[in-house]
């Protein structure tokens, strides 16, 4: 709640480029956001994915290249430049079947919001091995997203390993083939369950092979990977590989389990935005931005862009209700309420 206990006019749910974007675009158009960030645990921290990720250098601005940690801390720092609010910690459930919305926090009382930008991001799924995760969190050469780290010095003319069999592996392998001098999937089974056609691109590819039937048992490395023993999911024999790098692509979770019967999900647990090139979900004023709603791009300047986005929709959205006014606007169904994507942004 506001410190005048009226209704929060804009509540941004997450704390990755996405969600200070938002804040940014949000504040400077004085409708007082609240941004509440989460709270550590073993799978995400507060600032999202990046904050795993030492050196980024596809993100415009940092000819140089920037940490990820301070890149979200200067994003942080800029939205509450401009007056942004904070609270770390995790929203438990919400209730989008009332208005104002809903939210429960972990151990604060109930917030009421007039708008909500839901911008949790997704997780990357890992194999739950503790030095993986450590090498990880460390950046000691352990990622899950190739397209962000795979150009990196570290990682170029090194044997590279990718874990997984579905079209992500696939891809992630193809695309370290710019920079490894070998790229080796290891895959627990004996065929791929990617599509054919990517299967078939990755196998007639020269520089990668694939260790069959194969798992990684533990990833070695003080501070840096140096190798992988590896176990036959056959006999249970176990083996060494020397590798420069580890890319994890088994997948991502997005965080919306707190969001279950709210809102509509794809089957894989993603945002539903109805409208292309928008971010309105099938709650009127409810919007998403970022990896919550985007499972193509997963980029740090995409989630940023969306948070932009989200922001001009979800003030628009409420000075066309007038919800800045009075509590309780006219809301009928996700399209009468923003009605046509042209005239809308018009």
């Amino acid at each position: 709640m506001s410190q005048d206990g009226q209704a929060e006019t804009l509540v941004i749910i997450g704390s990755g480029p996405a969600a200070w974007t938002a804040a940014v675009y949000a504040s400077r158009a004085n409708l007082d956001p609240l941004v509440i960030e989460g709270e550590p645990s073993r799978d995400m921290i507060p600032g999202g994915q990046l904050m795993y990720t030492t050196d980024i250098e596809n993100f415009p601005g940092f000819p140089e290249g920037v940490d990820g940690q301070d890149l979200m801390a200067r994003m942080k720092a800029q939205a509450e430049k401009f007056g942004t609010r904070t609270m770390m910690e995790n929203v438990a459930s919400v209730d989008f079947a009332v208005y104002p919305f809903v939210l429960r926090p972990s151990y604060s009382p109930e917030i009421r919001a007039k708008a909500v930008i839901v911008a949790t991001g997704a997780r990357a799924n890992w194999m739950g091995l503790e030095n993986e995760i450590r090498l990880a969190q460390s950046g000691g050469g352990v990622s899950a997203c190739a397209v962000c780290d795979g150009a990196l010095p570290a990682f170029r003319d090194k044997r590279l390993a990718v874990v997984g069999g579905g079209d992500s592996a696939m891809e992630e392998a193809n695309y370290l083939t710019k920079f490894a001098s070998e790229v080796v999937i290891i895959h627990r089974r004996d065929g791929f369950r990617a599509s054919k056609i990517m299967a078939e691109r990755t196998l007639a590819n020269p520089k990668i092979r694939v260790e069959w039937n194969t798992k990684v048992a533990d990833v070695l490395g003080d501070e840096f990977v140096t190798a992988l023993l590896l176990e036959d999911t056959n006999t249970g024999e176990r083996r060494e590989m020397e590798v420069g790098g580890l890319f994890v692509a088994i997948g991502h979770t997005p965080n919306t389990g707190f969001l279950k019967g709210q809102v509509e999900l794809t089957p894989h647990g993603y945002l539903v935005a109805p409208y292309a090139w928008r971010t309105a979900t099938s709650v009127p004023g409810v919007f998403a931005a970022g990896d919550v709603m985007d499972d193509y791009y997963r980029q740090a300047i995409t989630a940023a862009g969306t948070g932009c986005m989200a922001a001009l929709e979800a003030e628009r959205w409420m000075a066309h209700h007038g919800v800045t006014e009075a509590e309780s606007p006219v809301l009928e169904t996700a399209e009468s309420s923003i009605g046509h994507p042209a005239a809308q942004m018009a």
